[in-house]
């Protein structure tokens, strides 16, 4: 016997959206044991190019799990707790930003929100490589996730 309506299946479209309106997900890596290494992080999502983008420290264990196994996903959560998204991929991890304004540090500063860019951005740069950052780029080749509708009609 049912009660109340079963979840409904996340098209790409609204799956995508999702990971568009989210800004904090649950990133799974995968230590060496096989046990699962679970953080909370900020991503940037390029629909486009099928892409979640995090900024991480070259020393971070989520960092170094990655180099040893790319393989990765994260769980992003929706409006309610009955909804969500997971995008499961391979990671990449770029060189690290070495001189203010490489690369590196230019796609870092790229993912900051139009909002919160920071009004110097020479000094954003150099702490960027102060504190050894990098990009984790999470490319994805599953995305799937529910809906529960629940007072809808």
């Amino acid at each position: 016997m049912r009660h109340g309506p079963a979840p409904r299946t996340l098209s790409e479209g609204e799956l995508s959206e999702l990971l568009s309106t989210q800004q904090f997900g649950t990133l799974a890596t995968n230590k060496r044991s096989g046990h699962p290494h679970l953080t909370t992080m900020v991503y940037h999502w390029d629909a486009a190019a099928r892409v979640l983008r995090f900024s991480s420290t070259a020393d971070r264990v989520k960092v170094k799990q990655l180099r040893r196994d790319p393989r990765a996903a994260l769980h992003v959560p929706g409006g309610d707790v009955w909804s969500f998204a997971v995008a499961e991929g391979e990671a990449e991890i770029s060189d690290i930003t070495s001189v203010p304004g490489d690369a590196t540090g230019r796609e870092l500063l790229d993912m900051v929100p139009a909002a919160a860019r920071p009004a110097d951005e020479n000094a954003f740069l150099e702490q960027l490589v102060a504190e050894r950052r990098v990009v984790v780029r999470l490319k994805v080749s599953r995305l799937y996730g529910t809906a529960l509708d629940v007072g809808t009609s």
